[in-house]
């Protein structure tokens, strides 16, 4: 009989949280490294980690290791979700977990390996693969296994993804390298051209969050931002409007509505009658981003709807397909179903 514990992972490009039986949500921490360039050490991991961006000394440097939903740097992951998982279930090597771990529904069979072997060589027992829009699905408390359709939209920091599910399983899927961290690239580019000032990560996705929009008859609000002028070479402070922000998030948010409007041309027209009457459930932390539900509304003449807790809902669902294996398994098999298909 299995004594370890059971965890659910959403591993997420910005951030990691983890789920565990009977507890819930424990752990909710940036998916951040930093290490020494010099010994190739490990000297800060999460919340501590993400503080030192952009402001480490040369011999030091705060990375991501995960970009656009999939691994780019396999030891400094595996490393990362060692961390994470012993933190969470302790280092006896008797008491391995079971771990289960969402991805996005775009992954190639070679980046869903990355995934499976950086889980076992962390320190994982046994790994099982979600889909993401599963596991959002699952997490805003959808019950996918009725024979009627229910459609998800999943924004997350470095993909979106899109699903339509009925009976257990995915009916229409498409996925986009588009997320949260391109709306913070668009912001960095857009002051760079407009006002002749550079801006770091961080303080991008403070616009993002503090007057960020994407509908133009939503909020118009300023606020004042400090950078480094590119031709004096001097701290300047500037202001950003709402006004700056929709023209700069312009282009991710185009792609996003291009996505979701395939995903409908590609929809059953039975299903697509459920969707108009249900909407479309949007979860994932870019799902948050001000006037974005208005506006897919408005184009698509679909309801949006946001999850209870967007930022926890996939892995709130993952931890709901810990809790039932059985679901889980029937979802990875007509995963594969599908792969062999196409």
């Amino acid at each position: 009989m299995f004594r370890g514990k059971d965890i659910g992972i959403d591993l997420g490009t910005a951030t990691i949280l983890v789920y565990v039986r009977g507890k819930g949500v424990v752990l909710n921490e940036p998916s951040v490294v930093a290490i020494d360039r010099n010994t190739n050490k490990v000297l800060a991991i999460g919340e501590e980690a993400r503080r030192m961006i952009g402001r480490t000394p040369g011999n030091i440097v705060a990375i991501r290791p995960l970009r656009e939903g999939v691994i780019a740097d396999f030891d400094i992951t595996e490393k990362m979700l060692k961390h994470f998982i012993g933190k969470v279930c302790g280092s006896s090597p008797l008491l391995k977990p079971r771990v289960t771990i969402c991805v996005p529904s775009g992954i190639t069979t070679v980046e869903k390996r990355a995934v499976e072997d950086a889980a076992r060589n962390a320190g994982a027992k046994d790994v099982y693969l979600i889909e993401e829009p599963v596991a959002a699905a699952l997490g805003a408390g959808i019950d996918i296994s009725q024979p009627t359709g229910c459609m998800v939209l999943d924004i997350g920091g470095g993909t979106t993804d899109v699903a339509v599910m009925s009976l257990g399983g995915i009916v229409v899927s498409d996925s986009v390298r588009v997320g949260g961290d391109k709306f913070d690239e668009a912001i960095v580019r857009y002051v760079k051209r407009k006002f002749n000032i550079l801006i770091g990560e961080r303080t991008a996705e403070e616009i993002k969050i503090g007057v960020g929009t994407v509908h133009p008859d939503s909020r118009d609000e300023s606020m004042d931002v400090r950078g480094r002028d590119l031709v004096a070479g001097l701290p300047m402070t500037v202001t950003v409007t709402s006004r700056d922000c929709l023209e700069a998030f312009s282009e991710p948010t185009n792609s996003i509505i291009a996505l979701v409007r395939a995903v409908l041309e590609k929809c059953p027209p039975e299903l697509s009658s459920d969707i108009v009457d249900k909407g479309i459930i949007m979860t994932g932390g870019g799902s948050m981003l001000d006037g974005l539900d208005k506006l897919l509304s408005e184009i698509t003449k679909v309801p949006c709807n946001l999850a209870d807790d967007p930022v926890s809902c996939v892995a709130i669902g993952t931890g709901k397909a810990v809790d039932s294996l059985e679901l889980l398994r029937g979802a990875v098999e007509q995963s594969s179903r599908r792969e062999r298909r196409f």
